[in-house]
């Protein structure tokens, strides 16, 4: 007769298969099982634990590139694929959990775009052009910055809504710090492309600022009332 392993001592995937719920598990236990196996030297919990210190922790990992992780003793490249895999699908998963076609909300630009920010050590800024119904036509990106600020110029934000025709456009950016307040810079960039829009006759509505786990909404918080 075959016994089951107790939940308390066995490996992560030993648990899941004894019936543990997989939403019971840790960061690095998930990532044990992911990572698969360990070394000689360290199981592969104690490697999963040393891939998150190293990293910084889930979102450093996130931004991490595959050749990164692989300088961590015991982490060879199919390791680090299967890792970065898996972070490409919890990034689809959550575009296709919130499939966006009408943009209703600022909430609604924050669910289109967080899967995209996510983890990024630098600012990330795009461009949404809609249609006289708010429907989404494209999404351009537009700058990929340093951690301090997104460069970017009314040409190129206003390049595609032009192209395609649309009736306004809403921008959008990330803060990789995790803080939602708006810089001087955030300010200043949105008032000179709030008067770009107001020139070419295509609004400016909104400047999403992005973190992992929220968003501001600059026309709601008031910094767009001129």
């Amino acid at each position: 007769m075959n016994r089951k392993t107790p939940a308390s001592t066995a490996m992560p995937l030993q648990k899941c298969i004894n019936g543990e719920d997989i939403k019971n598990l840790h960061d690095s236990e998930l990532l044990a099982i992911i990572i698969g196996t360990g070394t000689k030297e360290c199981d592969v919990m104690s490697l999963s634990d040393s891939v998150l210190r190293n990293m910084g922790g889930l979102s450093g990992l996130a931004a991490s590139g595959i050749r990164e992780i692989t300088e961590i003793p015991g982490m060879g490249m199919v390791k680090a694929v299967r890792v970065h895999c898996s972070i490409e699908l919890g990034r689809r998963a959550m575009t296709d959990l919130y499939p966006v076609h009408t943009i209703s909300s600022p909430q609604a630009v924050w669910r289109m775009l967080v899967p995209d920010m996510l983890g990024l050590d630098r600012e990330k800024f795009i461009t949404l052009v809609l249609n006289n119904k708010n429907r989404l036509i494209k999404k351009s990106l537009i700058s990929l910055g340093t951690v301090s600020e997104a460069i970017v110029h009314p040409r190129e934000v206003f390049r595609d809504a032009i192209k395609e025709g649309g009736s306004s456009i809403i921008i959008a950016h990330n803060h990789p710090s995790g803080v939602l307040t708006p810089s001087k810079e955030d300010i200043r960039t949105t008032s000179r492309l709030a008067d770009a829009g107001k020139i070419l006759g295509i609004p400016l509505l909104d400047h999403v600022i992005i973190t992992g786990s929220s968003f501001l909404s600059m026309k709601e918080e008031g910094y767009m009332n001129y």
